[in-house]
């Protein structure tokens, strides 16, 4: 039988900020955490998400200060959510489709969990996805 979101997100803790918190501040949180992402939470409900790519395509590539910007000023608003009833079959399609490596994981708009590529690979090969990525996305700045 094949795992649900909710069996993978299970022991989970997800990390979480405020939209007004600075993207300095979010990402000393991500670091300390040792995420590539985390949920931006308004009132108890998920606003949005904060990325790695986020943090290097609107505020490092746009030469923004991390320490006044606010994760509400780069975040990615209203992100598409996955059910924690879903199937792991489809939290990879919406991966893939999207070209995510993160995808929130909501119940009736509240978060409840994040499913990440580290899910679905082994750290090998997860590093090399991670890096083929991270070479596109520079690319891409650079450009």
């Amino acid at each position: 039988m094949e795992r649900t979101i909710r069996d993978i997100i299970q022991n989970q803790q997800p990390v979480t900020a405020p939209a007004g918190m600075s993207v300095q501040e979010a990402a000393q949180i991500m670091k300390l955490r040792r995420v590539g992402a985390m949920l931006v939470v308004e009132h108890g409900f998920l606003v949005g998400i904060f990325t790695e790519r986020d943090a290097l395509n609107r505020v490092v590539a746009e030469a923004r200060d991390a320490a006044a910007t606010t994760l509400g000023d780069v975040m990615t608003a209203n992100p598409r959510t996955l059910s924690p009833d879903a199937s792991f079959t489809s939290a990879l399609e919406i991966m893939h489709e999207g070209r995510f490596r993160h995808v929130p994981v909501a119940e009736n708009g509240r978060p409840i969990g994040m499913i990440s590529v580290r899910d679905a690979m082994g750290p090998e090969l997860e590093s090399f996805v991670y890096e083929i990525l991270h070479q596109e996305q520079m690319s891409q700045v650079l450009a």
